[in-house]
């Protein structure tokens, strides 16, 4: 994969993260996404998920620079899919797709969605160090 390629990706990861929140909360005003999980996707906790796409935006151009910074990337994705499976394994997405379509929509997707980000990330991080070796 080309480094052109890899830093679109990150821009699309940050988009995924900024638009994502945006459009899905409408506007950080669905009640119904915010108190499914609130631990995690509350009020505050949506703006992290904001300011961490704007982070991978960020980087986008100069992710080379950051191995550290991309392992983090890596480790935090796989907290929020760690969290999701919780989620996932006790609740029900039909009863939020009943609450709000919007809500529903996005705890079908936010689980899949990191993981292949946590995929990404980590294999950039790999890649890197494996650059640096030698």
């Amino acid at each position: 994969m080309s480094a052109k390629t890899i830093s679109k990706l990150f821009v699309v990861a940050g988009l995924s993260n900024v638009l994502g929140v945006l459009l899905l909360s409408k506007g950080f005003t669905n009640q119904v996404m915010m108190d499914t999980q609130p631990e995690v996707m509350g009020y505050f906790g949506l703006i992290g998920i904001v300011l961490w796409g704007f982070a991978y935006i960020a980087v986008s151009k100069s992710y080379a620079s950051v191995p550290w910074l991309i392992a983090v990337f890596t480790i935090e994705k796989l907290a929020y899919v760690i969290v999701y499976l919780q989620w996932f394994t006790s609740h029900s997405i039909t009863t939020v797709y009943e609450q709000d379509t919007l809500a529903g929509v996005f705890y079908s997707i936010y689980g899949l969605n990191d993981f292949l980000f946590m995929l990404f990330f980590g294999w950039v991080f790999i890649r890197l160090n494996k650059s640096t070796i030698k």
